[in-house]
């Protein structure tokens, strides 16, 4: 279970940045949930989770604390000083739980999601 995620992105100049942290905010959340909920079943060809009762994404009571903290540098080639933060947030959180469960376990899984299943397959069960 994730805790708490310290999210630190350099943004260039945050020209909005209420509107910036919710971005981060955000891409963190889906981030988690491609690293631990999200993935897609397939079996010869066929879709075995089509709707959201099978795919499960995170939901309110799922999200832990996160803390974002915002880099400013206005010297940046970008409109205004800013940069890009769309899907900041996203790139970095599956690796980083992927590390965490590796540094707990010593195990390194291989494909997402960092599901349950998966911890006990590649743990043989000594979890």
């Amino acid at each position: 279970k994730v805790i708490k995620v310290t999210a630190v992105h350099d943004v260039g100049k945050a020209i909005n940045p209420t509107g910036v942290y919710g971005q981060v905010h955000g891409g963190v959340v889906q981030g988690i949930g491609y690293a631990l909920t999200e993935g897609i079943i397939q079996q010869e060809g066929k879709v075995l989770n089509p709707s959201f009762l099978d795919y499960k994404i995170l939901s309110a009571p799922d999200i832990p604390e996160i803390d974002v903290h915002l880099v400013e540098d206005s010297d940046n080639p970008g409109p205004f000083g800013a940069k890009g933060v769309g899907e900041q947030g996203i790139i970095p959180t599956a690796g980083a739980i992927a590390n965490a469960i590796n540094n707990a376990l010593k195990v390194r899984i291989p494909d997402l999601p960092l599901n349950p299943e998966k911890i006990l397959k590649y743990t043989g069960g000594l979890v």
